[in-house]
């Protein structure tokens, strides 16, 4: 890529507040070179795209583990025959092995070597670890300071049970492939239909149907609007409403739903949609 004077390299799976950190260090002729693994479940392959303005290279992780220091620097010279500096974190090692670290770039690369201090938010290191951990408990509050944004899922629409708009709320039903999902249980959320420019604000429920079919679903209902979806949803999770529960019937299901829509629109009043 010719006009490129500035590159940051990583894994950069959620694109957080310390990946944003080395973007910054890019000016307006840089590009986010991703070392994909395989393994990136908060953005995962293309998703990253959604959270830099800079274009974004992919390197799958096999066609550079098995480089030395100055295979690795010569692939980054031919792919930008322009580039003056490289940006990374201070924890960034590559190479066969992960032998070599920004000491190395600093030997080996004849322009400049930008190296990005560790980032804390309130005293705590930021990492797509422990973003991953916080979902798994539930902390959407917690992933979202760190990532910066809302989590955000993305799926195809699927056919659900059946009988939300006949005897629950309706609701849009989404088929997820590659995200890690946030602990079972109802959120506040905002949903985007078909691509549409606008969140719309929204409940969610993610886990299994114990209630009623004992399936796994990640169901979403709309609030103040009958909103169709025929193909596409992402929904960004705000905050974690309660824990998946089972109730003795429908009814109660229902009570409940209609508590967790009051909840939900308490929550996102007070955002600015």
């Amino acid at each position: 890529m010719k006009n490129i004077e500035a590159v940051a390299i990583g894994g950069f799976d959620g694109m957080h507040e310390g990946h944003q950190r080395l973007f910054a260090r890019l000016g307006e002729r840089g590009a986010v070179v991703v070392i994909e693994t395989g393994y990136a479940n908060l953005t995962p392959g293309r998703e990253r795209e959604h959270f830099s303005e800079h274009p974004i290279v992919y390197l799958p992780l096999d066609d550079v583990r098995h480089l030395d220091g100055e295979g690795f620097v010569a692939l980054l010279n031919g792919m930008f025959p322009d580039l003056e500096r490289i940006v990374v974190g201070y924890d960034f090692r590559f190479g066969k092995d992960r032998r070599f670290s920004h000491e190395d770039l600093k030997t080996l690369f004849q322009g400049e070597v930008v190296v990005v201090e560790e980032f804390r938010i309130g005293g705590d290191s930021v990492h797509s670890h422990k973003i991953r951990a916080k979902l798994l408990i539930g902390d959407v509050t917690g992933a979202n300071r760190f990532l910066g944004h809302n989590y955000t899922v993305r799926g195809e629409v699927v056919r659900g049970q059946g009988i939300g708009k006949t005897e629950l709320v309706p609701t849009i039903n989404m088929l997820t492939r590659g995200f890690l999902l946030p602990k079972e249980g109802v959120y506040a959320t905002l949903a985007r239909l078909d691509g549409e420019e606008h969140y719309r604000p929204a409940v969610s429920f993610v886990g299994h149907r114990v209630t009623t079919d004992g399936s796994f679903a990640v169901e979403t209902h709309v609030l103040d609007d009958e909103a169709e979806c025929r193909e596409t949803i992402a929904v960004s999770f705000v905050r974690r409403l309660r824990d998946n529960m089972k109730f003795d019937s429908i009814g109660a299901l229902r009570e409940q739903i209609e508590a967790d829509i009051a909840a939900a629109r308490k929550v996102l009043r007070r955002l600015e949609l």
